[in-house]
Order: C-alpha cells, then structure tokens, then sequence
C-alpha cells in the first residue's frame, strides 16, 4: 500500500519521512492541494530503479536489433571478440 503524506508533512517530518524510505526502499507520495505531487525516494532506491530501466531499455533494443535483422552470425560474433581481445 502506497504512503501518501501531505506537503506540510515533508516540510515537518523530514527525518521520519527519509528513515521510512531508507528502511523500507519504498517511495513517499507527497499531495499538494489534495493532488499527487511528488515520489520521494532514497538515493539508493532511485539507482536501483534507474538502473532497472536502462537496463530494459537495452534489452528492449536488443529485441529491435533482432526485429529488424540486425543479427551476427556465430563466426562473426568470435571474430568480433578476438578483434577486440587483440587490442
């Protein structure tokens, strides 16, 4: 279940707010005006999601690499690997 705080609550209650991040790895949701406003998080729980994303993102071109033709044969992929090692 999400945690929703008031913009005031921020504001008032940093350290609580900012040691339930860290304990939990779970984001604040903060209103403003009765709106959602902000996701707060931990530094740590923000690396792992962007993380979490580049790497979908790269897989994501894989499967267009692979839609499109862009695929090496297994003798090119060896000789592409000792190209590099030679360097």
């Amino acid at each position: 279940m999400p945690v929703i705080k008031k913009s005031a609550e921020l504001r008032n209650n940093y350290g609580e707010i900012s040691a339930f991040c860290h304990k939990y790895r779970e984001p604040v949701f903060i209103t403003k005006n009765g709106e959602g406003d902000l996701a707060v998080m931990s530094i740590e729980t923000y690396e792992t999601l962007s993380g979490k994303n580049e790497l979908y993102q790269l897989i994501q071109d894989g499967i267009d690499d692979i839609k499109n033709g862009g695929t090496l044969t297994k003798e090119e992929i060896i000789k592409n690997m000792d190209n590099a090692l030679a360097k």
